[in-house]
């Protein structure tokens, strides 16, 4: 039994330290790549010469804080998918299942159509998105939650009606804007990491790393919970108090993620799906291991939305959607044999 589990804990170093350097290297690449292309050993010296180059606004304006908020969004929505996906044991729970991308974006064409973000700076996008999505979770958690329970069928087709009702709604918006306000709602919805507000940058990441800290309370939870409510409870977990508890900390970490970098999907779906694949279904390993998988992703979509056709800029969910898509048909394929 200490062989294997020496073995096993071997195996999951080897797979944290993989990741680690796997994200590392892509954000070298990351920071090197754009209009001007800068040699990855001549950076460090860049960065200490200081300002007064182009290189060093190029690398500490514009790559380093896309960077930074790319390893936090993609983070923060693979964790939220893992913690989601164990809490409803449903593969295909994502954490814009529950209508928070819906909400967000009702809340940031509202700001668009009402000039708000022309009146009240650039911090008014983020909030209105926050908002929106902060109102559409709790209004899917006041519509499932009966009896003291957290009725989790209940929430999970609320959330997709919810959804289906926002994209309505946006849809509506888009209709009757103007022809400068649809642009701004177009490329918004298919995502971006252009976030010019650096406290914003910052924030989004330490909330993620905070709600990865956090998430490992959870984690012998969400592995009693992959056997069943009944099952765990006889485990001893505090089943509605856990489904409670996974479902505000995975609300809070989508719905800042959505209010910066916009909709970006497939990341929550797709990431843990293939990690579970390399290190199984153990939440001890599972959520680490798909922050680190969730940022390198968004931190190498982004790369590619920003230098595949140069000067110009693909919206970050267009290459998370075609890249993410192909992951998740190959990891069914893997599934099947």
């Amino acid at each position: 039994m200490t062989s294997v589990a020496n073995s096993r804990a071997v195996k999951w170093g080897a797979v944290v330290i993989g990741l680690t350097v796997l994200l590392a290297l892509i954000c070298i690449v990351s920071l090197c790549l754009g209009s001007a292309e800068i040699p990855a050993r001549s950076i460090p010296g860049i960065i200490m010469d200081g300002p007064g180059t182009v290189e060093y606004t190029a690398i500490t304006c514009i790559r380093l804080p896309r960077v930074l908020l790319g390893i936090a969004v993609g983070g923060a929505l693979s964790l939220a998918g893992v913690m989601l996906q164990g809490m409803f044991r449903n593969p295909l729970v994502e954490p814009y299942t529950l209508g928070i991308s819906g909400g967000a974006s009702v809340g940031v064409c509202l700001c668009i159509m009402l000039k708000l973000n022309a009146q009240a700076g650039m911090l008014s996008m983020p909030a209105s998105g926050f908002l929106g999505a902060i109102a559409a979770v709790s209004l899917v958690y006041a519509l499932s939650a009966g009896r003291n329970r957290l009725q989790v069928r209940d929430m999970l087709l609320t959330g997709v009606m919810i959804s289906f009702i926002c994209s309505s709604l946006v849809m509506l918006a888009m209709a009757v804007s103007e022809v400068e306000d649809l642009r701004g709602i177009v490329f918004w919805i298919m995502g971006s990491l252009t976030e010019p507000s650096r406290p914003l940058i910052y924030t989004a990441l330490a909330v993620s790393l905070v709600a990865l800290v956090v998430s490992y309370g959870f984690c012998m939870d969400l592995n009693a919970l992959s056997l069943g409510e009944e099952d765990a409870a006889h485990l001893g977990v505090n089943v509605e108090r856990t489904k409670r508890r996974l479902f505000l900390l995975s609300s809070l970490v989508t719905g800042l993620s959505v209010s910066v970098g916009g909709v970006i999907g497939f990341v929550g779906l797709v990431v843990p799906h293939f990690m579970r694949m390399i290190v199984g279904s153990d939440h001890r390993i599972l959520l680490v291991t798909s922050f680190l998988a969730g940022g390198a992703f968004l931190v190498f979509c982004d790369t590619i939305a920003r230098t595949v056709i140069s000067p110009l800029e693909l919206p970050v969910g267009v290459i998370t959607g075609i890249l993410g898509g192909g992951i998740f048909v190959y990891a069914l394929s893997k599934g099947k044999q």
